[in-house]
């Protein structure tokens, strides 16, 4: 009866001690994420790894990473009052199309074997990488020569959908299309793109928590960093200077391309 009842004893602080172990992990990661992402590059680079980390599968890490990303969004908009004042109509315009492609990128993981793009998204990470690179000369070609009305739409539509169906780079690949069409100015286009990002997650997370299981016990800890590592990203890309902030991302999203494609869906 005395092992019974130290067994128990011993059990139970050791999956306290773990799952307090396991949130301080996911709530630093979440920091450090929310910075980096919102800062214009790639949040799931690192939340995602400190979900798998922490013990989750990789279905329900995704889905707790998508939800849990929801925390970008009002953080990113307090921080980034100066790029996003004026910009009310442009936001009433593209805001519902982005959401609405994040619900169909939910429902599309909800309906579909994992996997179903996995060797696709690479070589989508890394174009939307080397963009950015070309983003000086394809902003300079599309001011002098115009584009396709339909590209801006298209894109975001495609991207849109991408990011509630997985969601990695898609950042990258929202702002490099931002900065060819719709705004040239790094920060200002960073702003924007966190905003159509934020309303992606928003409408994928709502769905995840009707009709998938969510793992509320990593979610949360994860959104709390997520949300102070928010309202740091936009004050590093107003002081970084452009040129170098473009080349950090590109770097990091053409590294992203890489791991994506050694190991997929990872």
């Amino acid at each position: 009866m005395t092992g019974t009842v130290t067994g128990l004893v011993t059990g139970l602080v050791t999956g306290f001690v773990t799952g307090f172990g396991d949130a301080v992990l996911l709530a630093a990661a979440g920091v450090l994420a929310g910075l980096v992402g919102t800062a214009g590059g790639i949040t799931s680079l690192i939340s995602y790894p400190a979900l798998l980390a922490a013990g989750l599968p990789a279905l329900a890490a995704n889905v707790a990473n998508i939800v849990a990303l929801v925390a970008c969004w009002p953080g990113s908009a307090l921080a980034s009052q100066p790029e996003l004042r004026g910009r009310a109509p442009w936001l009433r315009r593209w805001v519902p199309l982005a959401a609405l492609g994040g619900a169909a990128g939910s429902a599309l993981l909800l309906s579909t074997p994992p996997g179903v793009f996995a060797r696709v998204v690479p070589f989508l990470v890394a174009g939307g990488s080397l963009a950015l690179l070309a983003q000086p000369r394809l902003a300079l070609r599309h001011e002098r020569r115009g584009s396709p009305d339909a590209v801006l739409p298209l894109g975001l539509t495609v991207l849109s959908v991408y990011n509630g169906y997985f969601g990695a780079g898609s950042g990258v690949m929202i702002l490099a299309l931002l900065l060819v069409t719709a705004e040239p100015r790094l920060p200002a286009a960073n702003a924007l793109k966190n905003m159509l990002l934020g309303a992606g997650a928003l409408v994928s997370a709502a769905g995840f928590v009707l009709f998938g299981p969510v793992e509320w016990a990593a979610v949360v800890p994860l959104a709390v960093g997520l949300f102070a590592g928010s309202t740091l990203g936009p004050l590093v890309t107003r002081r970084l200077p452009s040129g170098l902030l473009r080349w950090l991302v590109a770097l990091i999203g053409l590294g992203l391309a890489v791991r994506l494609w050694v190991a997929p869906g990872v």
